[in-house]
């Protein structure tokens, strides 16, 4: 029997990992809708190959420690539109925020930066409200 929390912890210690070579390597504030962002409104050109290869390895890794260690179970909806309005819900709310979990969350409070302290709260109560809602008022998850 695989521990859970495990796969949680790693996973934790994976992006704060991938955060800091980031900042080291590049100077920069790793923020994956940044990233992501400036690819769709083309202010990333001058670094897109930069780009595009963290975000490969973003999507790549996970898929890799599956194939390797099996996964763990998760709860993520069957629901195919609701996985595709919680995506971009998720996207338009992070450049309305100027940033996500991944910048403000985990860059933003080891730096002890007040406003990504102030935006992880509103992200953790924005989401727990969207499940609130798409659980029990709407039950589409």
């Amino acid at each position: 029997m695989r521990p859970e929390w495990a796969w949680g912890l790693a996973g934790g210690l994976i992006i704060g990992l991938a955060a800091a070579v980031f900042l080291l390597f590049n100077g920069r504030i790793m923020g994956a809708s940044g990233l992501v962002g400036g690819l769709v409104d083309g202010t990333g050109r001058g670094s897109a190959a930069e780009r595009l290869a963290f975000l490969g390895a973003l999507v790549a890794v996970p898929g890799l420690a599956v194939l390797a260690a099996g996964g763990a179970d998760t709860h993520v909806t069957p629901n195919l539109a609701v996985l595709v309005v919680a995506g971009l819900a998720v996207g338009v709310g992070t450049r309305i925020a100027n940033g996500c979990t991944s910048g403000h969350g985990v860059c933003g409070i080891s730096r002890l930066s007040l406003r990504g302290i102030v935006a992880t709260v509103f992200y953790l109560l924005g989401g727990g409200i969207a499940v609130l809602v798409a659980r029990h008022l709407l039950g589409v998850i």
